[in-house]
């Protein structure tokens, strides 16, 4: 009888043991699930073949200045991870509205029409210097006015690109002397190659692509630095683009530019991608 109950006894000991145990570890899966979904992962989508806004370097890593930015965002903000998805501009464009990345970078700027489709956070993400590629015969055109002046022909630019936007705005503001534009097919033009073929007299571009096509020595179109020249008329605020459901992901980004800008790191970034601090001119900024 004595033998029975210490048996019994030492059975529903281990009963309990095992019983505490096995709460203890569901109590630890648990808290780690937990743990685990408190870190939400979004898709960053950016335009891989923008050089040196964003693209893929020679390891077939993601970078860039818009994507550079974006990975110290992520930094500051532990509650979300960020995925980067190359893709197209285009591509990027449609994937963002449609949810399927949750923001996008490609040197955006910003569009009353777009505002429809994507949502802009309250804190710009660059600047960009947008000019007009002439051939060096023409380098004495500085300004859109100049262009517009002399009856010179445009490369065409989509409609949907934001250039397009900043083309029509100038000739809504003057329409005595407009730039004539024309709406292209696809989203861009190999702006350079129609400029020094003749097909056009000049095109819009962004500076960063211009200095690494044709002012880097390992260039596609080095062979034209003294053929082609770039001429700054304007600097524009860059946007990242958010999805429409995403207010609380663009408000978490603001807070965190916020201090990346104050930090003067996108200062940095810029000198480093477009070898000089588009930062600078901030108080000149009008768009």
């Amino acid at each position: 009888m004595k033998k029975g109950k210490l048996l019994k006894g030492f059975v529903t000991g281990l009963a309990l043991v095992t019983f505490i145990a096995g709460c203890e570890s569901g109590t630890a899966s648990s808290s780690d699930g937990d743990s685990a979904s408190e870190v939400r992962t979004v898709k960053v989508a950016y335009d891989q073949s923008s050089k040196p806004i964003s693209y893929l370097d020679d390891n077939g890593n993601a970078t860039g200045y818009d994507v550079e930015v974006m990975k110290l965002v992520d930094e500051l903000l532990p509650e979300y991870e960020f995925e980067y998805v190359g893709t197209t501009s285009e591509d990027l464009l449609i994937g963002v509205q449609q949810g399927k990345f949750q923001v996008g970078v490609k040197n955006a700027f910003w569009t009353e029409e777009r505002t429809e489709n994507f949502l802009y956070p309250e804190e710009f993400l660059g600047l960009s210097s947008i000019g007009l590629v002439l051939t060096n015969e023409n380098a004495h055109i500085k300004t859109l006015e100049d262009f517009a002046s002399e009856g010179f022909t445009l490369a065409p630019i989509a409609a949907n690109n934001a250039q397009y936007t900043v083309i029509e705005e100038y000739n809504q503001e003057n329409p005595d002397n407009p730039v004539k534009l024309q709406a292209g097919d696809q989203f861009s033009v190999d702006v350079i190659q129609w400029v020094n073929e003749g097909r056009v007299d000049g095109g819009v571009t962004i500076e960063g692509p211009f200095q690494k096509q044709v002012i880097a020595e390992d260039g596609p179109y080095h062979n034209l630095i003294n053929d082609v020249v770039y001429n700054e008329f304007d600097v524009i605020k860059t946007w990242p683009l958010f999805n429409l459901d995403e207010q609380e992901f663009a408000a978490a980004y603001d807070e965190a530019i916020k201090q990346l800008k104050e930090e003067k790191k996108l200062s940095e970034l810029s000198t480093e991608f477009y070898g000089r601090d588009l930062f600078e001119v901030l108080e000149s900024v009008d768009r």
